[in-house]
């Protein structure tokens, strides 16, 4: 038959001794030493640290430059009737200027001329492109270079197009 091999431990009637504790707790406080101690040593610069020696930098402010005189002189709101077999019957367009000081009132007085160019410019584009949403960019350079044949070179900076809707 099977034969049952005995403990020594079992042969006394004893139960088997039950290991200590201090290896344990003895590994955790030298843990959270080793923590402490790296802590330490990288926060003083010690190892791999910034080497500031604890000291705190000095924060230096950002002084922000003072922009540009600018003035902005809006442009009326132009709503372009866009062909039948279009998806969209109309298209609503807003824009404002940015011209120097010195010139807002000489581009105000040609602002007539300004809305005819840009009216002329949106029925002319082919209706592909107004329905493409990357093609603003493109459309953006177009009018402000036409504006700034009209009103001469220098006088305006941009257009900042406030609303371009199809509807």
């Amino acid at each position: 038959m099977a034969k049952v091999e005995e403990t020594p431990d079992a042969e006394d009637g004893n139960p088997p001794k039950k290991s200590s504790k201090i290896p344990l707790i003895l590994g955790l406080v030298l843990a959270i030493v080793g923590g402490a101690g790296g802590f330490l040593a990288v926060n003083m610069g010690i190892i791999g640290g910034s080497g500031n020696d604890g000291q705190v930098e000095a924060v230096h402010e950002e002084v922000a430059e003072e922009l540009p005189d600018l003035a902005f002189v809006p442009v009326e709101t132009l709503v372009i009737n866009l062909p039948p077999h279009a998806r969209a019957q109309h298209l609503l367009f807003t824009s404002q200027l940015e011209v120097d000081p010195a010139y807002s009132e000489e581009v105000l007085s040609l602002m007539p001329r300004i809305i005819d160019v840009l009216n002329g410019y949106l029925r002319a584009v082919d209706l592909s492109e107004l329905e493409d949403s990357t093609a603003l960019i493109r459309l953006r350079a177009q009018m402000l270079r036409r504006v700034q044949v009209v009103v001469g070179d220098g006088r305006v900076k941009d257009i900042l197009i406030m609303e371009f809707v199809l509807n």
